[in-house]
C-alpha cells in the first residue's frame, strides 16, 4: 500500500473524529482532494487546522449558513460563529479582504485533538518521506521540472499579501510574513472552487 492511500484513510479517520463533537458535519467525500492542501502547509497543527476550517465550511453549508463573500475570499463572522463551536479563534480583527479566514485551534481543541493529530502527522510524515525519496531517486528534473524552476502555488498571509512558492518549500517550515507575522498558506479547496468558477 502507497502512502497516499494511507494519508487518504487518516484525513478520512480525522474528519470521522471531528464528526464524533460535531453530528451535523457532512461526510467527507473525496479526502485524497485534501492532500494537496495538507502537505503544502507545515506541521500537524496546521494540517489539522485546515481540516478544521474546512469542517466550518461544511457545518455552515448544511446549516444554510452563508459564510463567505467576495467569490469565497472574506469569511464573515457567521463563519467565525461557527468557527468557535468547532474550537477556533481568530486572534484579531477582521482582515479587509480575507475577513476571518485565518482561524487558529484554542488549547482546550488542542487537547482534545491530540491523538488525531498525531496519528495525522504520522501519515503527513510517512508520505512527506515517500515523496522525497521517490524526488531523490528520480533526480532533478523529476524534483523541479526540466527547467529546473518547479511549479509553485499562491500561498497568502494573514494582511493579504501572497507569493508564489513551491509546495515542497511550505512543507519543510512555515514562510512568516514582515509585516502581520502570519504565515504564508495556501487557498482551501473552496476557496480555489469558488475562485474558479465564471
Amino acid at each position: 500500500m502507497t502512502t497516499r492511500p494511507i494519508l487518504a484513510a487518516e484525513l478520512a479517520a480525522a474528519w470521522a473524529d471531528i464528526q464524533q463533537h460535531h453530528v451535523e458535519l457532512p461526510d467527507l467525500a473525496a479526502p485524497e482532494s485534501l492532500i494537496g492542501e495538507t502537505v503544502s502547509v507545515c506541521g500537524p497543527g496546521p494540517s489539522f487546522e485546515r481540516l478544521l476550517h474546512e469542517a466550518v465550511h461544511g457545518i455552515a453549508a448544511a446549516r444554510g449558513i452563508r459564510d463567505t463573500s467576495r467569490a469565497g475570499r472574506y469569511h464573515n463572522r457567521r463563519f467565525l460563529a461557527v468557527a468557535y463551536e468547532l474550537g477556533l479563534n481568530h486572534p484579531a480583527e477582521a482582515h479587509a479582504s480575507t475577513g476571518f479566514s485565518l482561524v487558529r485551534m484554542r488549547p482546550d481543541t488542542q487537547r482534545l485533538y491530540s491523538p488525531t493529530v498525531a496519528r495525522l502527522q504520522s501519515a503527513l510524515d510517512a508520505y512527506l518521506g515517500a515523496r522525497e525519496a521517490r524526488n531523490l531517486f528520480l533526480g532533478p528534473a523529476a524534483r523541479f521540472g526540466a527547467s529546473g524552476g518547479g511549479m509553485r502555488v499562491k500561498a497568502v498571509c494573514g494582511c493579504g499579501r501572497n507569493l508564489r512558492v513551491v509546495p515542497s518549500i511550505l512543507a519543510k517550515a512555515p514562510i512568516l510574513c514582515g509585516r502581520c507575522g502570519e504565515p504564508f498558506l495556501t487557498p482551501t479547496p473552496a476557496e480555489k472552487l469558488e475562485h474558479s468558477r465564471p
